[in-house]
């Protein structure tokens, strides 16, 4: 007897250890994904610029102060003007140190203060990618030696790039942000859960306190469960034949990426509302009823708020798993090179796990750093809707 008790107290402490070993293992996992994500990824915060003198009284350009607008500094040849200032300060090839765009931060410089256009300034503009690479990881040779040179003068600084949060998509790495995915994705967000959360909470209530139990609302169940385990792809071959192909709705819109997320969310909402209202206790039901409350009431005053926290923590969670799927949303076409922020819920638009998959594909390097910085923002966006699921749960959660 005391062999099988010293047998018994082995196998307990073995299986702590066990589940020990397997909590330290994810953590491992979690912390190298967190570790190389952020050491990759934090550098796509940052941008290397040059300080260019530019003398616009000599600038071969024609521009009134007083009648300065975007639309009059296209023909202002402001391209030329900004490569011809590069080659002055930084030598024969200065122009080349610099972004293909960099004469757009001129122009904005310009918007802001046309009396510029009279003057000498100085205005930072972004460095090519090989000199922003030079600054931050390994670049070939003569990118370091223009590098080192370019800060011998202290011509060149790294800071944070604030672009990156307020700008969209774009071909060059140095001008990108992550603006317009963002927005696309709290679009797409709003309309996936103005159209699942209730048509989610009705059917749930439905099956729960109103359905009766026959052959067809046993289907009805087993079919909802089977939807929810069905590949993401699935949703999205369906939202290309009806939301497209059918109904000719917009191509690469948040309402189409919606609606098709909508169809995968739901089945996970009616799960989790239908266990949230089983929770709720009967004697609850049995003391409203009690006391003269119609069913109706008995549902809607006493048993669905009570199931609330419940039905909002599946909800959100199901939510975020919604906001990290590419597969259906690149079913519908949803992978479009989207250079302005989308206006509304019809216009062209992308969200943030297809902008990832883009970057990642991209040949140039600068768009590694632009990747891992653009997932640092996705699991921000996912970790805030996960902490509101908690905090709605522990904030309405009864205890019976």
């Amino acid at each position: 007897m005391q062999k099988r008790i010293a047998g018994r107290y082995a196998a307990e402490r073995r299986f702590k250890l066990l589940g020990m070993a397997a909590v330290l293992l994810s953590a491992g996992f979690l912390a190298f994904l967190l570790i190389s994500m952020i050491g990759n990824g934090a550098r796509g915060f940052t941008r290397t610029e040059i300080t260019l003198p530019i003398d616009f009284r000599t600038a071969p350009m024609v521009v009134d102060p007083a009648t300065v607008t975007a639309q009059s500094l296209v023909s202002a040849n402001l391209q030329d003007v900004t490569a011809q200032a590069a080659v002055t300060a930084l030598g024969p090839n200065g122009d080349t140190l610099l972004s293909p765009n960099a004469w757009l931060t001129v122009r904005d410089a310009i918007l802001d203060n046309p009396q510029i256009v009279t003057e000498r300034v100085v205005i930072s503009v972004p460095a090519s990618t090989s000199i922003d690479l030079a600054a931050k990881t390994d670049a070939s040779a003569a990118d370091e030696a223009s590098y080192a040179r370019l800060q011998q003068s202290g011509m060149v600084s790294t800071g944070f790039n604030s672009a990156f949060l307020s700008a969209s998509d774009a071909t060059d790495p140095t001008q990108v942000g992550i603006w317009g995915a963002f927005k696309g994705s709290l679009l797409t967000m709003i309309v996936t859960l103005l159209l699942s959360f209730p048509v989610g909470v009705a059917t749930a209530l439905y099956l729960e306190e109103y359905a009766p139990k026959t052959w067809w609302t046993d289907i009805i169940e087993v079919s909802i469960n089977n939807l929810a385990a069905v590949p993401s792809i699935i949703f999205g071959l369906l939202g290309l034949a009806i939301f497209l192909n059918l109904l000719a709705f917009p191509r690469s819109a948040a309402l189409v990426g919606g609606m098709t997320l909508a169809l995968m969310t739901m089945p996970v909402i009616v799960i989790a509302g239908r266990n949230a209202i089983k929770a709720v206790p009967p004697s609850i039901r049995d003391a409203a009823l009690g006391i003269g409350a119609s069913p109706v009431q008995v549902v809607f005053h006493h048993v669905l708020p009570l199931a609330l926290p419940g039905i909002l923590t599946g909800t959100i969670i199901g939510m975020a798993r919604a906001l990290g799927e590419t597969a259906p949303l690149l079913m519908i076409g949803m992978r479009a090179f989207i250079a302005t922020p989308p206006g509304g819920i019809t216009d062209p638009a992308t969200v943030l796990p297809v902008q990832i998959f883009l970057w990642s594909d991209e040949v140039s390097k600068g768009f590694v750093e632009k990747t891992s910085a653009a997932i640092i923002v996705l699991l921000a966006f996912l970790l805030a809707m996960n902490g509101l699921a908690i905090y709605l749960r522990n904030k309405f959660e009864k205890r019976w």
